[in-house]
């Protein structure tokens, strides 16, 4: 990994600067688009059960495999909520609250008091409609195989990373595909949990990547510059003087209080309340979730969706044009991928689905990986991610249930392989030559090839 000493960071920091200014994403000023939400987004299927390609004649399906991230859930911790409720307390004691700004104590407080009864990090109620609708979708896409499936008495294996939300969401999911077809109850495995393939940022085999989070001053650098953007402390300044009135919100930009560093840093709090809010609507008075909008304007959450989808590039997504050290750890999933169509094809392998559970921290960079749409694209050399230079957003990439499937086509000896990113019949990365022009299926050797799989 590369590093970069620190006369040539001061440098990059200046040259970075100058080229944020110029092309800064323009604030939206209309409604709030999911690409405000980065990657809390909640899920919406991209294609409809009844627009997919058929495939060519003769063909039957035999075998699907998909990797999902976990449903929308709960806030990881309290850390946003303690921040802003510390601040409004105080501005509450002294009457420093705008009139929008006194039902927002109120508000954030019944958000935390739901993700503590949820438990933080737990699946909610949302992920679980996620979870069950993705598993019914399956069942109608391929009513043969899993009729096939059922006939032939084929495993559906499960595996997750062994997180709570993981292993919740591989729970609703095969519920919800043995409840819409019973047969299937004997077939679903237990699940079992797989940290090297499915927690991998965490596992043996992240470890030159959390150095490189750690530690990697280039990385550091960009990020900074980025958020230090005069645009950023205006916004900050904009959210927050929706809640507290102007004298107050320079004090807290001042540092006057122990509790928050910044203007910045408590405008960002704001923000991740109204990023996770929709994800816990089923637990909301009314099963609607918190209004949390009127909080910050469209323009507002639209910069600070931003500054979270730079993040998640730089630090998971296709990152810097030169290393490859954000998704190269990726390679297991997709290897495993390629060993379960594989092994079908040999006749080793008697399972029917194989069905996997985990999060962002590795979707994206299986995404990257693989040169999904959204993340074909690099930052270059003294180009810094912005949204008018790089089509990578976290709401399309990786929102909450994201999901890549592979289904697999049997005709004789020869095995077809279509792929769904988020349920959208999605083409093979730049280099893969499908079956015929405009196709979504592939031949698995022509996969093989194109992705350098050894013979």
């Amino acid at each position: 990994m590369k590093r970069v000493v620190p006369v040539l960071a001061a440098a990059l920091s200046a040259t970075l600067s100058a080229l944020l200014v110029a092309s800064a994403p323009a604030q939206a000023t209309g409604p709030r688009p999911l690409t405000a939400y980065g990657t809390k987004a909640s899920y919406e299927p991209q294609q409809g059960v009844r627009g997919y390609q058929r495939a060519p004649r003769g063909y039957q399906p035999v075998f699907t495999e998909t990797v999902s991230r976990h449903g929308s859930r709960a806030a990881t911790g309290s850390k946003d909520g303690d921040l802003v409720l510390a601040l409004w307390d105080r501005a509450a004691a002294e009457g420093q609250l705008t009139p929008a700004g006194r039902q927002f104590g109120p508000d954030v407080r019944t958000l935390l008091a739901a993700m503590d009864t949820l438990g933080y990090g737990n699946l909610s109620g949302r992920g679980e409609q996620e979870l069950r609708g993705a598993a019914v979708r399956l069942h109608e896409r391929l009513p043969g195989l899993f009729r096939r499936i059922a006939a032939h008495s084929e495993p559906i294996d499960v595996v997750t990373s062994g997180e709570a939300r993981a292993v919740a969401s591989g729970d609703v999911f095969t519920g919800a595909l043995t409840s819409d077809d019973p047969a299937l109850g004997p077939l679903v495995r237990p699940a079992r949990s797989d940290r090297d393939l499915l927690y991998f940022h965490k596992s043996a085999g992240g470890a030159a990547y959390r150095d490189y989070i750690d530690h990697d001053q280039r990385l550091a650098t960009t990020l900074k510059d980025i958020t230090d953007q005069p645009a950023t402390a205006q916004a900050a300044r904009r959210v927050l003087e929706r809640i507290f009135k102007p004298a107050f919100v320079r004090r807290v930009a001042d540092g006057e209080f122990s509790s928050v560093a910044s203007a910045v840093d408590a405008a960002r709090a704001v923000y991740g309340l109204y990023a996770i809010a929709p994800s816990m609507s089923a637990e909301m008075p009314h099963h609607r979730a918190l209004p949390m909008g009127r909080y910050i304007a469209p323009r507002d959450a639209a910069w600070f969706g931003y500054l979270s989808d730079a993040e998640d590039f730089y630090e998971k997504g296709p990152g810097f044009a030169d290393s490859d050290i954000t998704y190269r750890m990726a390679d297991v999933l997709l290897d495993d991928f390629f060993r379960q169509v594989e092994a079908k094809r040999a006749g080793t392998s008697t399972l029917g689905a194989e069905l996997r559970f985990t999060h962002a921290e590795e979707i994206i960079p299986l995404a990257a990986l693989m040169g999904l749409p959204g993340s074909t694209e690099a930052a270059a050399p003294g180009r810094p991610y912005t949204y008018a230079n790089n089509a990578w957003r976290g709401a399309s990439v990786a929102p909450m249930a994201a999901n890549i499937q592979w289904d697999v086509f049997r005709k004789g000896d020869t095995y077809l392989v279509r792929m769904l990113y988020n349920e959208k019949e999605t083409a093979f990365k730049q280099g893969c030559r499908p079956v015929s022009r405009g196709s979504a299926f592939y031949d698995l050797d022509e996969l093989e090839r194109c992705f350098g799989r050894p013979s």
